[in-house]
């Protein structure tokens, strides 16, 4: 029989052992700490990604995937505790995005903090999700998402319909 892993052990795992996002789509680095209901995670703005306007800086709207990975880190790190591994998921959107700046600066250290406030039976959620450069609050929003119970039907569903 396998150990329950601490929390100590589940925080020291690579970002990639936590979500399924893999190379220019992942967009957090690592979790500082988790609950049973927030977790803490750093993203470094890179000024040679992708997304990176002409200053370097990444644009404020991508905010938004940075809270939604986040979050994934969050439900899958709470399977791993329970001895198992998260459904996939997917981002139902958000009310208001609010970026309280236009763009986050290259090079810049974020801090995403995310705070469950739903969890239902049938796989929907909600987190009030916030990013900080230093202790400066540069994003806010309630994101909504859905685990789906069986992944491949819902995303068969959707593109059937």
């Amino acid at each position: 029989m396998t150990p329950t892993p601490t929390i100590q052990d589940l925080l020291q795992q690579p970002i990639e052992a936590i979500i399924p996002h893999r190379g220019t789509m992942l967009l957090i680095d690592g979790v500082n700490a988790f609950s049973d209901e927030t977790l803490s995670a750093r993203a470094t703005v890179r000024a040679d990604a992708w997304y990176a306007d002409a200053d370097g800086a990444m644009p404020a709207w991508i905010g938004i995937e940075l809270m939604a990975q986040a979050i994934a880190a969050h439900v899958a790190l709470l399977a791993m505790r329970g001895g198992g591994q998260a459904r996939p998921g997917v981002l139902l959107g958000s009310r208001s995005y609010k970026a309280l700046q236009p763009t986050f600066a290259g090079g810049a250290q974020l801090l995403i903090q995310v705070t469950e406030l739903l969890r239902s039976e049938e796989g929907h959620g909600a987190y009030e999700c916030t990013i900080h450069h230093g202790d400066v609050c540069c994003a806010e929003a309630v994101i909504k998402v859905y685990q789906p119970p069986n992944f491949q039907s819902f995303i068969e569903g959707s593109f059937s319909s």
